[in-house]
């Protein structure tokens, strides 16, 4: 225990002090927390890799932002889900669903390996990088599986962040109220962190129904993964393959029906709600320092045209159902 202290006390010492310098930066200047926190992580992003920083760092990127991530629950309840409707639900399944067979056409038109666009587009419809490694996981053995699956990882984490910083002025471009502008970053956005980032940059409603509306997607990513893998791997079936689980959707839902049925102190509830902000500021700053743009110039043409055009397709259907809801 003191061993694993050891190592991960430099990194998360530097994602401590970003966080506590964006935060001096927001209050003061007015500028968004997050975004100053990413910011402000990558102009530091050397650390990640030529110092003893980068396990804490990666700490903080997973672990501290799922904390983070499951500490939202305690704001929210059944009537908030409730509120979003089961046509939001629909409309998150079709815009995921489509996003993965778009992918799939678009990389066999243009000559990319034929699992390429399950992957990108379950990585955009889905959750990013996490979706990517899940579905990587069940798809058949091939000789360029694992330099998709980088690619896609870097192509999408490089989307998303771009997607985090524009997203926001186009709600506001497009005259969305808090919730359509929550329902639109939550349901366009590919990574949990940018989602978070995108809306809590907005307000803290917004934000709210947009970690909300991510989450709904990511509990969709069990039943695509099991999918993809009865109709891609049939073979795989049989050998109990273990699918990933993300446990802190559990806990999530389990402090959001704590908080449906238990009436929880204002002080309790005020006090998580500061806590799991710091914890996604530093994951933010986390996730700055580990972002190397230089990495674009190594993806390729091919893929990122495939993953702009999934990321583009996503955004237009959630909006045209967002305008019909």
């Amino acid at each position: 225990m003191h061993s694993q202290i050891q190592r991960l006390a430099p990194g998360l010492s530097v994602a401590v002090l970003i966080g506590l310098a964006a935060l001096f930066l927001s209050e003061h200047y007015g500028s968004p927390v997050m975004l100053l926190a990413l910011l402000l992580g990558i102009a530091v992003a050397f650390l990640y890799e030529e110092t003893k920083c980068k396990e804490g760092v990666d700490f903080a990127a997973t672990a501290v932002l799922k904390f983070g991530v499951a500490l939202i629950g305690l704001r929210l309840a059944l009537s908030d889900l409730i509120d979003l409707g089961w046509q939001t639900g629909l409309l998150l399944v079709l815009a995921i669903m489509s996003t993965i067979l778009i992918g799939h056409l678009l990389s066999r038109l243009v000559g990319l390996p034929k699992h390429f666009g399950f992957l990108s587009g379950g990585a955009v419809g889905i959750c990013g990088a996490s979706a990517a490694l899940a579905i990587s996981s069940v798809l058949p053995e091939h000789e360029c599986k694992d330099r998709d699956t980088v690619l896609t990882v870097i192509g999408v984490t490089i989307l998303s962040t771009i997607a985090m910083v524009l997203y926001p002025s186009i709600g506001s471009a497009l005259d969305m109220n808090t919730t359509q502008t929550g329902i639109f970053l939550g349901g366009t956005i590919h990574d949990v962190a940018q989602v978070v980032g995108a809306g809590y940059s907005v307000s803290v409603e917004t934000g709210d129904i947009a970690t909300l509306t991510k989450l709904v997607r990511v509990s969709l990513l069990v039943p695509v993964v099991m999918i993809l893998l009865l109709t891609l791997n049939p073979k795989q079936t049989s050998e109990k393959k273990k699918l990933p689980i993300p446990l802190f959707l559990i806990a999530f839902v389990v402090l959001m029906l704590i908080n449906s049925f238990v009436s929880l102190p204002t002080a309790l509830v005020a006090t998580s709600s500061e806590i799991s902000r710091f914890a996604l500021i530093l994951a933010m700053a986390a996730i700055g320092m580990k972002s190397n743009l230089r990495k674009l110039l190594e993806v390729g043409l091919k893929p990122i045209a495939v993953m702009l055009c999934e990321t583009l397709w996503i955004a237009a259907v959630i909006l045209i159902g967002i305008k019909i809801i």
